[in-house]
């Protein structure tokens, strides 16, 4: 079966084509759960991006970049950042962009673990693994101990969930892979179970966000 990145790096491509990028996750049942935009990522700026980037410390792992719009807005910025990501296609684009990125799965090891100020998980990354309780352990191990965690959530009373999907573009479905969805108001208890606590929450754009710390 179609692999999830070869799906999303085409969505790209065409995104980058100026064509409709289009996607949707599929639930078990083969019904979308989830309408997607990959021309979105692949802006160079998203409305809400900047409440986001300001919150963002000199030195923010951000994982599960995409075409590095976030990597290369806090490169240009000046500040320390490094881009991690599995879509090759993604990577080549952020890297076309000016960002560090590296061509990683964000749970192999990394570069400076422990000592980042801070790991952004925005555009539904909370979500990778299916499992945002380990995801954030994850983060927790990346950052020092004054270390930050951004992160993009669904809105209040959206519900939390977790399973199987596949990612469906234009006369293409993948391979099922884990994901989840995480609503803000749900966040609090997932953290704590990754050892972090919730001490922000905030929307714009009619997007939510939350930051945890140690």
């Amino acid at each position: 079966m179609t692999a999830p990145v070869a799906v999303f790096g085409a969505a790209l491509r065409r995104a980058e084509r100026g064509e409709p990028a289009g996607l949707h996750l599929l639930g078990p049942d083969g019904v979308a759960v989830r309408a997607l935009d990959a021309g979105a990522w692949h802006t160079r700026h998203r409305p809400g991006d900047g409440s986001l980037l300001a919150r963002c410390p000199d030195g923010t792992v951000d994982l599960g970049c995409g075409p590095g719009r976030l990597a290369a807005a806090l490169h240009a910025s000046g500040r320390r950042v490094l881009g991690v990501d599995v879509s090759p296609q993604a990577v080549r684009y952020a890297r076309r962009r000016g960002a560090p990125v590296l061509h990683r799965d964000l749970f192999h090891p990394l570069p400076g673990e422990g000592a980042w100020p801070g790991a952004l998980l925005a555009d539904g990354n909370i979500g990778i693994g299916g499992d945002p309780a380990r995801l954030l352990r994850r983060c927790r191990r990346l950052v020092g101990p004054a270390g930050t965690v951004l992160a993009e959530v669904d809105p209040p009373g959206a519900g939390t969930w977790h399973g199987p999907v596949a990612l469906a573009g234009p006369g293409r479905v993948s391979a099922p892979f884990p994901w989840a969805f995480v609503a803000a108001d749900d966040v609090a208890a997932i953290a704590a179970r990754a050892a972090l606590r919730l001490v922000e929450t905030w929307t714009e754009a009619g997007r939510w966000f939350v930051r945890l710390t140690l």
